[in-house]
C-alpha cells in the first residue's frame, strides 16, 4: 500500500462542495468513483479509497491547487493514474499532478497554510466568458477604504464573528498573514493567505470588507466586528462562485 500524493483543479460550480454527500455530486466522491474503477476493474460493487483532501471547500467553490492523499494498491505509475483520472474524470475536474508521498503524509493534518482568491468585478459592461468564477457588484468600492479596514484581520485572531458554523465548537482562533486588495480594468481581487480557514470565513471576510468599500460602514468598524464574536456582527456571505482555493502548503 502506497501513499500518493494528488494535485487537483475543478470548477465547482455544478458540485455541492468537496465533501462527499449521499445522492449529490461531489469533488471527492467523482475522484473516488474513479479510483475505485481503476483499482478493481473487475468487481461490480469495489471498495471505496478514502481519499484525504486539504479541506472542505464549499458548494460552488473552485479549485486550481486542492492538495489530497490516498493509499493504494497498484502497480500503475503515477502518471498512469494521472491520466487514468483524467480519461475518466467529468471536463470540470483534472488532476494535475499525482506523486508518491512518505507514508505518513496526511494532505489535511500537514498543511500549514492556505492561499484564496476572491473575484468580482464592477463595470457597464459585465464579462461573459468567466461569468462562472466572479462575483458581479451592483455599486463600485473604495479599495484604499477596504485595505485600511484587511490591515485590522492580519494577525492571529478569533474569528468567530467570520465563522458560517455557529454550532462550531472548537477554538475558532486563526492566523491570517495576507490579505491583499488590488483592482485591475473592473475586477477587484482579494487574495487571503493564512494557516487555516473557518466555514465560509473567506467569503465572510470578502462580504464585510465590501461593505466598507461601499461606505456602508468605515474601516474601524471591523475591529469592533472582529471582538464582538458573533456571526451577526459581520457582513453577509459573498457568493460561493468568486471563490477559488489558489494553493495550500506544506
Amino acid at each position: 500500500m502506497k501513499n500518493y500524493k494528488l494535485k487537483i483543479e475543478y470548477d465547482g460550480s455544478r458540485y455541492f462542495g468537496w465533501e462527499h454527500q449521499p445522492d449529490k455530486p461531489t469533488i471527492q466522491g467523482k475522484i473516488e468513483s474513479v479510483l475505485s474503477r481503476m483499482l478493481y476493474p473487475d468487481q461490480e460493487i469495489a471498495p471505496v479509497p478514502d481519499l484525504i483532501g486539504a479541506g472542505r471547500t464549499d458548494a460552488g467553490v473552485h479549485a486550481r491547487g486542492m492538495i489530497a492523499s490516498v493509499k493504494m494498491d497498484t502497480d500503475l505509475s503515477c502518471d498512469q493514474i494521472r491520466d487514468y483520472c483524467n480519461r475518466y474524470l467529468p471536463d470540470d475536474i483534472a488532476i494535475r499532478e499525482v506523486n508518491l508521498a512518505s507514508d505518513r503524509f496526511h494532505a489535511r493534518y500537514n498543511a500549514v497554510g492556505k492561499t484564496y482568491r476572491y473575484s468580482a468585478f464592477y463595470g457597464p459592461v459585465h464579462p461573459v466568458f468567466n461569468r462562472k468564477y466572479i462575483s458581479i457588484l451592483e455599486n463600485d468600492v473604495d479599495i484604499e477604504k477596504m485595505q485600511r479596514a484587511a490591515a485590522f484581520l492580519q494577525g492571529s485572531h478569533d474569528f468567530r464573528s467570520f465563522c458560517g458554523n455557529s454550532r462550531f465548537k472548537k477554538s475558532t482562533v486563526r492566523v491570517v498573514d495576507r490579505i491583499e486588495i488590488r483592482r485591475s480594468k473592473g475586477y477587484i481581487y482579494f487574495t487571503l493567505h493564512g494557516t487555516g480557514f473557518l466555514q465560509n470565513m473567506v467569503r465572510i471576510i470578502v462580504g464585510t470588507l465590501l461593505l466598507v468599500g461601499q461606505g456602508r460602514i468605515e474601516p474601524e468598524d471591523v475591529k469592533n466586528i472582529l471582538e464582538a464574536r458573533d456571526r451577526k456582527a459581520a457582513g453577509p456571505t459573498a457568493p460561493a462562485k468568486g471563490l477559488m482555493l489558489l494553493s495550500v502548503d506544506y
